[in-house]
C-alpha cells in the first residue's frame, strides 16, 4: 500500500472513531490525534496517536521516535496523580506507528521489547508494513498488565489496521 493511501485510511479511521486533530504541532510529529474516553478496566483514558513515515526505519529510529512521543504525551496530558477537583488523573496512552515497507526482525524486536509504562505514561510503538499491509502490535500478556495491552490491541485495530 502506498504511504499516502495508508495515511488517508488512518485519517478516516480516526474521524470515524472520534479522534480529534491536535492543533499544536510538534517538531517531531506532523499529525497528532487525541480522544478522551472511559475504559471499563482503566477508567478515564486520554489517548494520543501519531503516524510516522519511516521508510528504511531501524530499531534506533523506532526507539527514538517512541521516546520523543513519550515526551509529547507527557506534555499533552498532565500525568500527575490527582486533579484540582479531587478526581483521579486520566491514564495517558500513546501510539506512535511507524509505516515502513518490509520491516526487519530487529525493528519488530525493538517494538516488542520497548518499555511501555514509564513516567506515568503508556507508549506503544507500532509498526505498519506498507508492503505486506500488516500492522505489528504488542501481544496481550496472559496476566499482569492485561488491561492496558488489551486497550492497545483494540485501539491499534480501530485506528491503524486498514
Amino acid at each position: 500500500m502506498d504511504i499516502s493511501d495508508y495515511r488517508a485510511a488512518v485519517a478516516a479511521n480516526r474521524r470515524e472513531h472520534g479522534f480529534e486533530a491536535v492543533d499544536g504541532r510538534t517538531d517531531e510529529f506532523d499529525r497528532l490525534w487525541t480522544a478522551r474516553e472511559t475504559d471499563d478496566t482503566l477508567g478515564e483514558v486520554v489517548v494520543l496517536a501519531t503516524l510516522v513515515e519511516a521508510d528504511g526505519a531501524d530499531a534506533e529510529t523506532l526507539l527514538d521516535a517512541a521516546a520523543a512521543f513519550r515526551d509529547v504525551l507527557a506534555d499533552t496530558v498532565d500525568p500527575r496523580p490527582g486533579r484540582a477537583d479531587g478526581g483521579e488523573a486520566p491514564t495517558p496512552v500513546g501510539y506512535v506507528t511507524l509505516a515502513t515497507p518490509d520491516p526487519d526482525a530487529a525493528l519488530l524486536d525493538a517494538m516488542s521489547g520497548f518499555t511501555v509504562a514509564k513516567r506515568r505514561t503508556n507508549v506503544f510503538p507500532l509498526v505498519y508494513d506498507t508492503e505486506a499491509e500488516r500492522l505489528h502490535r504488542h501481544e496481550v500478556p496472559r496476566l499482569k498488565g492485561r488491561g492496558i495491552y488489551r486497550r492497545q490491541a483494540d485501539d491499534a485495530e480501530r485506528l491503524f489496521d486498514v
